[in-house]
Order: structure tokens, then C-alpha cells, then sequence
């Protein structure tokens, strides 16, 4: 089940920022990086962002998360994370899929770690095109999709 999730109360707030630290921990050794930045992201960054956070719930337990910047312009996927436990189940293409038809955009847009082969793949498939690619200052090769829908 996805659902929206209220991030600005404490308890929420912890339950997403465990999702992301589990997530994002495999992803750091998925690319080798030493210095992580999304790791560092303290609970009071989830608390008052303002993304909005939806999340897939699976077995009573908050199994996967995707953070969505929306404007007129374009939907920005700002994160999308799944907890370990829940990988290769079909979580995070179902929350890719949950946005592209809940938001009313022509241009949607991602970001990834070129070396997170899973996601890059799940990207292509739902069918984002490469647009860009950049190293990072913490020494992360970095490659953005989009998708333009008529």
C-alpha cells in the first residue's frame, strides 16, 4: 500500500530516516563512496523539508520511500529508497509508478550514482533517458534521467 506520509512528526520522520539510512548504506558500498552525503542527513532535515515523502507499506512495516519535489514545471524524485529487507520485491518500481501517474507533469526527472546498476535499470525500463552525467564533490560519478510525457 502507498500512501503519503506526514513527515513533519517526529515518529514518521524517524521511521523514513531509518528506511533511508538502510537503503542508502548499500548504496554507498554500491559505489564505492567513502563520503556519502545522504547518510549525513540528520532528522531534522526530514522533519522540515519540503518534499513530500510516499511511502509503500509491506507487512506492517515502512518497506520503501520515494521524496518528490513538484512544481509547474517539472516532478523531481529526490530520493527513492528501499529498505534492504524489501529489495527485489518490486517496491521501488511501484513508487515510480505511483508518481508518474499521480502527478500532472510533462517532465519528470531523477538522479543516481552511475554505478547503482538497479537503478539505472528500473529508470530505463519505465522509460527515463539518460540526459547528463557529472562528478560529484565527494568523488561520486552522478547520472541523471528524465521523462517527457506528452
Amino acid at each position: 500500500m502507498i500512501e503519503e506520509l506526514q513527515h513533519y512528526t517526529l515518529d514518521t520522520a524517524k521511521q523514513i530516516r531509518r528506511v533511508f539510512q538502510a537503503s542508502y548504506k548499500i548504496e554507498a558500498e554500491l559505489l564505492k563512496a567513502t563520503d556519502f552525503p545522504p547518510l549525513k542527513r540528520p532528522l531534522e532535515a526530514y522533519l522540515k523539508c519540503d518534499s513530500r515523502f510516499f511511502g509503500y507499506t509491506k507487512q506492517g512495516q515502512l518497506a520503501g520511500v520515494i521524496e518528490i519535489g513538484h512544481n509547474a514545471e517539472f516532478t523531481h524524485v529526490r530520493s527513492l529508497v528501499v529498505h534492504p529487507h524489501f529489495f527485489r520485491q518490486g517496491i521501488a518500481k511501484a513508487l515510480m509508478e505511483f508518481t508518474l501517474n499521480s502527478f500532472d507533469s510533462s517532465l519528470f526527472a531523477v538522479e543516481t550514482g552511475l554505478k547503482n546498476g538497479p537503478a539505472s535499470h528500473l529508470y530505463k525500463k519505465l522509460g527515463f533517458t539518460e540526459v547528463e552525467q557529472w562528478d560529484t564533490d565527494h568523488g561520486v560519478r552522478k547520472v541523471k534521467f528524465e521523462l517527457r510525457k506528452p
